[in-house]
């Protein structure tokens, strides 16, 4: 009787997983975060304007998104912050500030720039809590409003790169608030403006891509210089300026201190009717 032929079966290999898909702005003051992120295989950027990412993570076009931290809080869909890595300050932040014509305890309305979520809520909390302010709060697109040559509102709220690249006028507004450093005098804490975020139910998925940006922004501390030297000027940034915005006045790494001014900005942002009732803050352990 014949032996029974042995064929070989070429060994089954699981397909790799695909990419991990991270939502981000791309301004100076997030690249100690994602500069090098591009060059990943296992990772896939899209970089939006800040107010923009809540949506592509609730619409399941991200898996992880630097969210604005108010968006926590309005979010319909649970989410869950991830403490490898933040943009935070804690004083002086120098591109979130407020510009008016008129002393800031006379404003009646304000022009906000519609890019950040946190931003708008945080300038809401100070002028209620430092002035015992309410104005009215007005959509500002602040590039589509210079392209029309309009004139400038009576204050504004502006935020990101363009504060220092392409500043309001001083003359046109002498009376300025650094809402970093507003907040600092208010609570004596640092503050927090947009931190990791995924959905509740994708921690797992997303916990080793967390690992990396953990790692990621670890080794891009090590070279603050030289992302200053390759990337400030290209966009707009004096590099001495850039250096002392991304070293001393920034902070990046979430630590105990940034966790509770998280809790103490949602407390207030509840107090003054900024958001509906509050979620407590839920951190994964990554």
């Amino acid at each position: 009787m014949s032996a029974t032929p042995v064929i070989d079966v070429p060994a089954s290999h699981p397909s790799p997983a695909p990419p991990i898909r991270l939502g981000c702005v791309s301004f100076l003051n997030t690249l100690p975060l994602i500069e090098g992120l591009g060059k990943l295989s296992d990772a896939r950027l899209t970089l939006t304007a800040p107010a923009r990412l809540i949506d592509l993570l609730l619409q399941r076009e991200v898996d992880l998104g630097l969210l604005s931290v108010i968006d926590y809080q309005r979010s319909p869909d649970p989410l869950v912050m991830l403490p490898v890595g933040m943009i935070g300050c804690d004083g002086p932040t120098l591109t979130v500030r407020l510009f008016s014509s008129v002393p800031i305890e006379k404003l009646t309305r304000v022009h906000a720039d519609i890019d950040s979520h946190t931003s708008v809520a945080l300038l809401r909390v100070i002028l209620a809590e430092r002035f015992g302010l309410k104005p009215e709060i007005v959509d500002l697109d602040v590039d589509a409003h210079r392209a029309t040559g309009a004139a400038w509102p009576e204050a504004m709220l502006v935020i990101g790169d363009k504060v220092v690249t392409d500043a309001p006028p001083a003359v046109r507004y002498p009376h300025q608030l650094d809402l970093g450093q507003e907040w600092k005098e208010l609570t004596g804490l640092p503050f927090v403006y947009a931190t990791w975020m995924c959905r509740e139910g994708d921690v797992e998925k997303v916990r080793p891509m967390a690992a990396l940006l953990d790692r990621q922004r670890r080794h891009n501390a090590t070279r603050t210089d030289w992302i200053v030297h390759s990337r400030a000027n290209v966009r707009g940034w004096p590099e001495d300026l850039a250096g002392h915005y991304l070293k001393d006045l920034l902070r990046f790494d979430v630590k105990d201190q940034h966790r509770v001014a998280v809790d103490r900005f949602f407390e207030l942002a509840e107090r003054h009717g900024v958001i509906g009732d509050r979620r407590a803050g839920v951190w994964a352990e990554v």
